[in-house]
């Protein structure tokens, strides 16, 4: 079933004047309040990656109030350790573990994920949370540009592996969902199929994080096509969150270049506002009949209209490109050394 043609946006009136973090905007918490999910993810399982810090904690501590065994990832056992301390701090009565994934290796990814298959026999909910972005230039161990191996290809691989769990995870009135975090970012560059890695032209790492972000909502389109009805895809802008450690690399005239400051200062939010579109894409009822959308907001994003600042929630015409996301599939399966693109 096709996403209806007016965006679904339950929320929208508290977005019409933003006063910064903390403002009247909804919470991830409000969100479960108000979908009346509390508990119910019981026996259910959600990994979220990048689950030590800003928004994937903020996620994961907000769906331990749904009852869901959480795992989380994290880079080392000492961060992973910490942050499933810190979540069973919250009280809140359900449990977390973590698993040590390095996206920027594919061998950490398959290691991640056999380690997860040990662990549970299930699997409802993936969010690839973990990200980072406009870092200098470098390659992965697998030699991928940074921002795209990590924020795609890495999650890519983890998704393909973890499938056929999610199928099996799902029943007919509740399919599974792979949920990736995007950016308005995407906006700053459309996929440079010729130029991955930045071999023919210099290095921008604007425009490297925006096709690794064209990348997660083309992954989501894709999967959604291929597996629905059993699994659903969804991709998320977060917001403007400027307080969190994706941002370590951005410098003032960074920002200023991408915007009125004044702006990027009213329309951002804290990291409970952060995740409340990541929290209602894994939760709204709705998306168990469709998927293959861009939310931002807590709600179904719209397309940009022409002269908006980066940082308005909004998508660029490419972010829906059939033919561009098949062609992205094969390329990623190629990329993580997958030889069937339709398996």
């Amino acid at each position: 079933m096709p996403a209806p043609e007016t965006p679904y946006a339950p929320y929208l009136s508290r977005f019409q004047d933003p006063q910064g973090p903390g403002d009247s905007r909804p919470t991830a918490v409000e969100v479960i309040k108000d979908l009346k999910a509390e508990g119910s993810l019981e026996g259910r399982v959600v990994l979220i990656t990048g689950g030590t810090g800003g928004l994937g904690f903020e996620t994961a501590k907000s769906l331990l109030l749904t009852g869901a065994k959480i795992f989380i990832t994290a880079r080392s056992e000492e961060k992973g350790q910490a942050a499933v301390e810190a979540l069973s701090s919250k009280g809140r009565g359900a449990a977390a573990e973590f698993i040590v994934m390095d996206l920027a290796s594919l061998k950490s990814v398959r290691s991640a994920a056999a380690e997860f298959k040990k662990r549970s026999d299930r699997l409802d909910v993936l969010i690839t949370n973990a990200g980072i972005m406009a870092c200098p230039y470098s390659l992965t161990e697998d030699s991928h540009e940074l921002q795209l191996g990590s924020n795609h290809f890495g999650h890519f691989l983890l998704f393909r592996l973890l499938q056929p769990i999610l199928t099996q995870s799902a029943t007919p009135s509740s399919p599974s969902r792979v949920i990736a975090l995007s950016s308005a970012g995407h906006r700053f560059g459309q996929f440079r199929f010729d130029d991955m890695n930045f071999v023919k032209s210099p290095y921008d790492p604007l425009a490297a994080y925006a096709q690794s972000k064209t990348a997660n909502i083309w992954m989501c389109n894709s999967l959604d096509r291929r597996y629905a009805p059993r699994i659903r895809g969804l991709s998320v802008h977060p917001g403007t969150i400027l307080s969190t450690d994706i941002t370590r690399h951005f410098q003032a005239d960074t920002l200023t270049s991408a915007g009125d400051m004044e702006h990027f200062n009213k329309t951002g939010c804290d990291v409970s506002q952060g995740a409340a579109t990541t929290v209602w894409a894994a939760l709204e009822p709705r998306f168990n009949a469709y998927g293959g959308v861009h939310l931002a907001e807590v709600g179904e994003a719209r397309l940009v209209r022409e002269g908006e600042p980066i940082n308005v929630p909004a998508y660029a015409p490419y972010a829906y490109d059939p033919e561009g996301e098949e062609r992205l599939w094969e390329v990623s399966c190629r990329a993580v050394g997958l030889g069937e693109a339709a398996a």
